[in-house]
């Protein structure tokens, strides 16, 4: 009986060595020995067991990168950049994977301090800003103490001037936060899984032809009627496609 008692213990020690990993390891496993298929599996198993992470989509889109679906590299890149935009790494993979698709479209010129906005914006998650925005309106209300109850003129110059940056600072940051908040709970923006889509002036069959998008390409969806997605492109152009063609960001 005790031999028996060993040799269970022994298969189940076994089987725990074996199964005992959790699957983002066996994953990351996977993905060294370069058997991606292997890792793009487990990875997306990990989405469904553990919930969405920016590292996590940014693993899963490296996966698909190396199995040479673009496409899916793209989308994860993306999600990864919703859900933290100052992943510099998934920024990077993301323009590579942008190299390896069809459609070049020449965005629409934009203000440069808009771009500056949207660029200073991506450096830090929502959670983040949120943070420096309290942060800094406590440190401002530090500052109208300084003004107001201090006898300093010295003091009362740096209460003054430093409550006002702070201000703007809190105002400028809990913008940046709301922002990406609303960014990530609309979803708008979706990748082309079609090989080719016709986008057409109609939600119909019947439409004329406006446009082809390939794989890959990045769309906003500003409506839907039925089976349809009415979207616009990087260059201003818009039409309508069938929303089985593309995948929410």
């Amino acid at each position: 009986m005790k031999r028996l008692s060993i040799y269970l213990l022994f298969i189940v020690a076994s089987i725990s060595a074996t199964y005992g990993q959790d699957t983002l390891t066996l994953a990351n496993e996977a993905y060294a020995e370069e058997d991606y298929i292997k890792a793009i599996e487990l990875y997306e198993q990990t989405l469904k067991e553990e919930g969405v992470s920016s590292d996590l989509y940014y693993n899963l889109g490296n996966a698909y990168y190396k199995h040479n679906e673009f496409a899916k590299a793209i989308l994860n890149y993306e999600r990864a950049l919703l859900l933290n935009p100052g992943n510099e790494d998934a920024r990077f993979n993301l323009d590579m994977a942008n190299t390896h698709i069809v459609d070049k479209i020449d965005p629409v010129g934009r203000f440069f301090l808009s771009v500056w906005i949207d660029t200073l914006r991506s450096f830090l998650s929502s959670n983040m800003w949120a943070i420096i925005g309290i942060v800094s309106f406590l440190l401002f209300l530090v500052g109208c103490y300084l003004y107001l109850f201090t006898k300093s003129v010295g003091i009362k110059k740096v209460g003054f001037f430093g409550g006002i940056i702070l201000l703007l600072v809190s105002i400028a940051a809990n913008s940046f936060a709301w922002n990406l908040n609303e960014k990530m709970k609309t979803r708008s923006e979706a990748i082309v899984f079609a090989a080719t889509v016709s986008v057409k002036s109609s939600p119909a069959e019947s439409g004329t032809d406006l446009f082809v998008l390939h794989e890959g390409t990045k769309v906003l969806v500003l409506s839907e009627v039925g089976e349809w997605s009415e979207v616009k492109i990087s260059d201003g152009n818009r039409g309508w496609l069938p929303s089985s063609a593309i995948e929410i960001i």
